[in-house]
C-alpha cells in the first residue's frame, strides 16, 4: 500500500505565486469501509499533528486499507509561514484577525424544511442528497460573486474535502498543553481508542472549529429526524485531537498518537486487521464544565500547576511577580481555584495582562 501525493491550490500570494498545500491519498478500488479525512497544522504554531500523520502513513504501510484515505498536513501555509524572530503567530489571521480554525461555513441548514422535502428517500439516499447539499453550499460559497476572505477560502476549501469523508480529524496542539480530545456527545464510546487521556464531551452547537462544521449538520437532521418519529444513525463522526504543545516536534510521541488513531480506525473498518486500544485510564467532562481562568492581574507568571495533573481546591495554581511592588505584601501573590480540576492547558508567555486566559481546566471530572 502506498500514498498518491498532489497538491491543492488555495489561494495566491501578493506577488502572483499559487499558494498550495499537500495532499497524500489511498483510494481504495472498491472501498468496504468509511473513508477518512485528516488534517493538520491549521494553527501555524501547532505543529506536532504533522508527525503524527507521517507516523500513521509510515504504519498503514503494513496494514490492509479498506477505506479511502486523504491527509492533508501544513493545511494553513500562510499561518505556519507567519513567524516574527523565533515565534510562529499562526494562529490568527494576519488580514481579518480571525481565529484560523473558526473560518469555516456554518450551513444553517433548515432541517425542517429540507427533511420535508425529502423524507420519502431511504436513509441511503437521504445521506448521499444531504451530502451533495452540504458540497453544493461550499462550492457556492467559493464562488460567491463578491468573492470571500483569503483565510474563508482557505477553510471552505479544507471543509469540502472534509465533507466528503465519513470520519474527520482534526489535529491540533495547545500553548502549553495535555493530550485532550474533542468529542461529539453522540460518539462517545470512540473516546475509548485514541490514546489520549481527557476528553471533552461537546454538544450540538456550532462554534466556528473544523469538527463542527461537519458533523452539526447531520446532528441536527438526526435529532429532527428522531422528534418526528423516524431513527437515522449519524453517518459522519469528527475530533479535534489535541496532541501537547504548540512549537514542538516529538515524533516518539507522535508515534503514540498514530497508534491511536489506527486503533479507532480498525474499531470502524477502515483497516482490515484488528488494532488494540492503549490500556490507559481515560477521564472526561462535558464542554459546560471545561472553565477558563483569567488572570486577575498583570505581571510575571511563575505557573504552578502541571497540566493533566489534578488539582485540588485550594492548592496553588499560579504565582503572579509584580516585582515594581517589591517591599509589599503585594510583590508575590498566589493565585488558587475554590473547586477541584485538572489544569488541560495554560497561556504560552510567563508575561501576562490582567485578563490573560491563564489556564483551561475541566472541572465535574469523571472517568470513561
Amino acid at each position: 500500500m502506498s500514498f498518491t501525493q498532489s497538491s491543492l491550490k488555495i489561494g495566491e500570494l501578493a506577488t502572483g505565486q499559487d499558494l498550495t498545500l499537500p495532499i497524500f491519498s489511498h483510494k481504495c478500488e472498491s472501498p468496504t469501509a468509511p473513508s477518512v479525512y485528516i488534517q493538520a497544522n491549521v494553527h501555524g504554531a501547532e505543529v506536532q499533528g504533522n508527525a503524527v500523520i507521517y507516523q500513521l502513513m509510515q504504519l498503514l504501510e503494513h496494514y490492509t486499507i479498506c477505506g479511502d484515505i486523504t491527509l492533508v498536513p501544513l493545511a494553513n501555509p500562510l499561518g505556519i509561514n507567519q513567524k516574527s524572530g523565533e515565534f510562529t503567530l499562526g494562529r490568527f489571521d494576519p488580514i481579518t484577525g480571525v481565529n484560523w480554525n473558526r473560518e469555516y461555513l456554518d450551513h444553517q441548514v433548515d432541517v425542517k424544511a429540507w427533511y420535508a422535502a425529502n423524507d420519502t428517500l431511504s436513509d441511503d439516499e437521504l445521506i448521499t442528497h444531504y451530502k451533495s447539499m452540504l458540497l453544493d453550499a461550499c462550492h457556492q460559497r467559493l464562488s460567491h460573486e463578491w468573492g470571500i476572505t483569503t483565510g474563508h477560502q482557505q477553510a471552505v476549501m479544507l471543509q469540502t474535502m472534509a465533507h466528503q469523508a465519513d470520519i474527520v480529524l482534526d489535529l491540533h496542539t495547545g500553548p502549553k498543553s495535555c493530550k485532550h480530545l474533542y468529542c461529539p456527545e453522540y460518539d462517545a464510546k470512540a473516546a475509548a481508542f485514541f490514546s489520549i487521556p481527557y476528553t471533552l464531551f461537546i454538544p450540538n452547537d456550532f462554534g466556528g472549529a473544523m469538527d463542527e462544521s461537519i458533523f452539526c449538520p447531520w446532528w441536527q437532521l438526526a435529532e429532527h429526524m428522531q422528534s418526528v418519529g423516524r431513527n437515522f444513525d449519524l453517518p459522519v463522526s469528527a475530533f479535534t485531537l489535541e496532541l501537547g504543545s504548540q512549537e514542538n516536534i516529538n515524533l516518539a510521541d507522535a508515534l503514540i498518537d498514530a497508534k491511536g488513531i489506527l486503533a479507532y480506525l480498525s474499531e470502524r473498518g477502515v483497516i482490515e486487521q484488528k488494532v488494540m486500544a492503549a490500556e490507559m485510564t481515560r477521564y472526561a467532562c462535558y464542554l459546560k464544565d471545561y472553565k477558563k481562568y483569567h488572570s486577575p492581574l498583570g505581571g510575571m507568571v511563575e505557573y504552578q500547576a502541571e497540566v493533566g495533573e489534578p488539582l485540588k481546591a485550594g492548592d496553588p495554581l499560579a504565582n503572579i511577580l509584580r516585582i515594581d511592588l517589591y517591599g509589599t505584601e503585594k510583590a508575590l501573590t498566589t493565585l488558587s481555584l475554590k473547586q477541584d480540576c485538572v489544569p488541560i492547558l495554560h497561556f504560552a508567555s510567563a508575561s501576562v495582562y490582567q485578563g490573560t486566559e491563564l489556564y483551561k481546566v475541566m472541572t465535574k471530572v469523571f472517568e470513561i
